[in-house]
């Protein structure tokens, strides 16, 4: 997940007066909304002298509440994960749209990006290696949260006439809220689309565009450069927005087909520069896990201690993997499937790929590498500095062995941002959908809304809309997790069932439904 503020784009403001002044406008109008706003959802809480958002607290403590609830699932059940993704127990005529990989691939897509590559950076450096420690803890903990709301978002969807599918949050909040009446239910998941709508508006969508831009031009001369010219931003904006519409206009299939290729090829990409420094510098491994493990309980000299160093590590793993926002369940719900349970198997693996392993293995690349930006980023957050930008810790410590890493950095920047914008598109239409209806022509109106917003996040950065919009899917936090408490029982049910039938063997059984009869297109408690 990218949560983080925008870059500048100084050509646009040298370039376009005029650019700069709407942007300068609607930055200062959108301020004082953002910093109340802001205020209100990543409210500080206090301990042992150490604060940190309680968003962070809420979120980690489901992943524990979950994890034990379920038994420890994410451990016992990685068997069974790797099965259903194989397509061990699925068949063609299952209900749904994308195979279960696809539906894991279109999910992973929103979430595996920047803050893989800056966010693990700026941890280091805000709590040194042990941060990476408490990163894995935290993806771990994720892993459960992710199996509860996913199982969900497929167990409450709806199947249309036409195949398509609706479901996520959209559908199980209405449940577990109507518990309480069915107008604070519609409250509840109206307050949920609003605030996934704006962030895939802005966070989702202008924000990758920016970036996408920022680093081709970087790579490209930089101001200097053919893309250093606010004219060469608006035709990038135009030709990125073109490639998104090719792929958006085909909805989940389209967009499960392109991130089926596209996550695990910018992956590989990526996960091959981090084992080139790793194999280069391999003799250093050992006392890298080594400072990892021992940074976690004794972090000499970092603020907080051993508390403050776990903060750090818990809040970059929970902004990067998103497990209990709610965002994931959209994507998952589109899978064939019979059985929801399985699809939530399925998603324990996104914490994992997430941070797990790609968050580990850039934290091992940037201190195994020891650049020397590394210690000065940590000396100035001793000093009572801002943590530094972590895409430049990752990038210096990768250019100590592949020189030219400037240019992988920027094509895996692309590869990452292209994937969130078209798989945030389908969060927001489905946002959209249940704010405004459901048709053909609503739905062309919204790609022609976004696409407009990936043309202008190339050339502004509205970087207090997009701050707001940050604060607004943590919202989502809040709402979508005390919905999954109330509907804990459901889910182990589904879960137990899943398993018993697993051991009898006759989940290969085509039609194989649990014992109560319901199905996946139910959409009833």
């Amino acid at each position: 997940m990218q949560i983080t503020q925008a870059a500048p784009m100084a050509t646009v403001a040298e370039d376009v007066e005029w650019l700069a002044a709407i942007d300068n406008a609607i930055n200062s109008a959108f301020a004082p909304i953002t910093e109340v706003f802001s205020t209100i959802v990543f409210v500080p809480i206090t301990v042992a002298g150490v604060s940190f958002p309680f968003v962070v607290a809420w979120l980690i403590a489901a992943g524990v509440i979950f994890t034990v609830y379920f038994g420890f699932i994410q451990f016992r059940g990685l068997k069974v994960s790797w099965d259903v993704v194989r397509g061990k127990f699925s068949s063609k005529d299952d209900p749904g749209e994308v195979p279960h990989f696809q539906a894991l691939t279109s999910a992973l897509s929103g979430t595996v990006g920047l803050g893989n590559i800056a966010g693990v950076g700026a941890a280091m450096a805000l709590g040194g290696p042990g941060a990476t420690f408490w990163m894995i803890c935290a993806g771990l903990l994720g892993m459960a949260t992710k199996f509860a709301e996913c199982t969900l978002g497929v167990k409450y969807r709806e199947v249309h006439e036409d195949g398509t599918v609706s479901g996520g949050p959209f559908r199980y909040l209405l449940v577990a809220y109507g518990k309480f009446g069915s107008v604070v239910a519609k409250i509840f998941t109206g307050i949920f689309a609003v605030a996934i709508l704006l962030f895939g508006a802005a966070g989702g969508n202008m924000f990758q565009a920016n970036q996408t831009f920022a680093q081709a031009r970087n790579v490209t001369g930089g101001p200097d450069g053919f893309l250093g010219s606010a004219g060469a931003a608006l035709i990038f904006g135009l030709i990125l927005a073109g490639f998104v519409g090719l792929v958006i206009i085909g909805g989940i299939k389209s967009i499960g087909a392109t991130t089926s290729r596209l996550v695990p090829a910018m992956a590989a990409v990526y996960v091959t520069a981090c084992l080139v420094v790793i194999l280069v510098n391999l003799p250093q491994v050992p006392a890298a896990f080594a400072s990892i493990v021992d940074g976690a309980f004794s972090p000499e000299g970092m603020a907080g201690g051993v508390l403050g160093v776990m903060i750090v590590g818990f809040q970059r793993a929970a902004f990067s993997n998103e497990a209990g926002l709610g965002s994931a369940p959209i994507a998952h719900s589109a899978v064939k499937t019979r059985r929801p349970v399985s699809e939530g198997f399925v998603a324990m693996f996104e914490p994992f790929v997430d941070t797990v392993i790609i968050c580990t293995m850039t934290a091992l690349a940037i201190i195994i590498a020891g650049a020397p930006s590394l210690q000065a980023g940590i000396d100035q957050v001793q000093a009572g500095g801002g943590a530094p930008d972590g895409v430049i810790l990752t990038s210096d410590a990768f250019a100590t062995v592949i020189p030219w890493f400037p240019i992988i950095l920027a094509i895996a920047v692309i590869l990452f941002a292209f994937s969130t914008l078209i798989t945030w598109f389908y969060y927001g239409l489905k946002a959209w959908e249940f704010l405004f209806g459901r048709s053909r022509l609503s739905d062309n109106i919204f790609r022609g809304i976004y696409l407009f917003f990936t043309v202008a996040g190339t050339v502004l950065t509205f970087s207090e809309v997009i701050a707001f919009a940050d604060a607004a899917l943590f919202v989502c936090g809040f709402v979508n997790l005390l919905g999954v408490y109330l509907l804990l029982p459901v889910i182990k049910k589904e879960m137990k069932e899943y398993l018993a039938d697993r051991k009898s063997g006759t989940l290969h059984l085509l039609g194989n439904e649990p014992s109560d009869g319901s199905t996946a297109v139910r959409n009833d408690a």
